[in-house]
């Protein structure tokens, strides 16, 4: 496979503001009529295209971005962002004019995971059209993150998700997936995303969501009953069953980030991972395989774009 890309990163991209809320609780949160003081608030590039483009540029991989930004303030913030990083990474992010970007407020209290508030922008209409399949044609693999904040990708069933794929998959690049969790009372996370699977996950060598977002989308009735302590109630055989239905739609590799929990991962047959070829991947050695590796134990400063940085394991 001759590519000039390694790894081409597409779909959701937002500015994200994070307030330095160390001395801030979730039982704060949730009080009115009162005052907390924060540290600075850091801005900085967020969604699928920068935590994982970003992570894997700063690692060395040939990594191109292709998004959508709106032509305000937001928008040149964040192609400044991108650009500082390196100049030829915002070259195919297209300027959509008299549209809003996208941006997020990401609140991360002491000693919790985090909670957004999110404004779509450009995001909102993202889809086929703008996506440059001569330059998928250039990579070794398309990645792309997040159809449940891409509402026109799930639209019709995920007709323009599986379109997507499936025109990747003829520039025979190897393909991932990334999900983001849809707000749980929203549209989205009501439509059916087991269709949705079914008629993209054929096209989709590496699909590894979170487990959270997996339930939420397949098994509504158990997240519902096991949320917020998803974790607490994940034994092997469950996992392994659930990685088992996204095998069975099409998926080549399938898995989840369990978060403190580590990341669990299936394989399927020899046919399904011989499309991993131009990454030099052994079939035979890799198919029919289980793994569940630990997290390792580190001093966490913020789960802000930690799960979208695991995919690249």
């Amino acid at each position: 496979m001759n590519s000039s890309i390694d790894i081409l990163v597409s779909g959701h991209l937002c500015l994200d503001l994070i307030p330095g809320m160390r001395r801030v609780t979730v039982a704060d949160m949730v009080t009115p009529g009162r005052l907390y003081s924060i540290d600075p608030i850091a801005v900085s590039t967020g969604g699928a295209v920068s935590n994982t483009g970003l992570a894997l540029h700063r690692l060395g991989v040939n990594t191109q971005f292709l998004a959508t930004v709106g032509d305000d303030l937001i928008g040149q913030m964040i192609l400044m962002y991108i650009r500082q990083r390196d100049p030829k990474l915002a070259d195919h992010i297209r300027v959509r004019a008299g549209l809003a970007s996208s941006s997020t407020i990401a609140l991360s209290p002491s000693n919790a995971d985090r909670t957004f508030l999110h404004c779509a922008g450009t995001n909102d209409t993202f889809g086929f059209a703008d996506i440059d399949y001569n330059l998928v044609r250039q990579a070794r693999v398309f990645h792309f993150g997040y159809p449940a904040l891409l509402p026109q990708t799930v639209q019709d069933d995920g007709a323009e998700l599986e379109a997507i794929f499936r025109e990747a998959k003829q520039c025979e690049v190897v393909t991932s997936l990334d999900m983001a969790q849809p707000d749980p009372n929203g549209m989205v996370a009501k439509l059916n995303w087991r269709r949705i699977f079914e008629r993209s996950l054929p096209y989709v060598d590496v699909f590894l969501p979170s487990i959270e977002e997996t339930i939420l989308t397949l098994r509504r009735s158990t997240y519902d009953a096991w949320t917020p302590n998803t974790l607490q109630h994940l034994d092997r055989t469950f996992l392994y069953e659930l990685a088992g239905e996204l095998l069975d739609m099409g998926a080549g590799v399938a898995g989840f980030k369990l978060g403190e929990m580590g990341i669990y991962l299936r394989t399927g047959d020899v046919t399904k991972l011989e499309k991993l070829a131009g990454l030099g991947i052994n079939a035979e050695a890799w198919a029919k395989r289980e793994l569940w590796h630990p997290a390792f134990k580190v001093q966490v400063a913020g789960t802000t774009g930690t799960d979208t940085a695991t995919i690249m394991v």
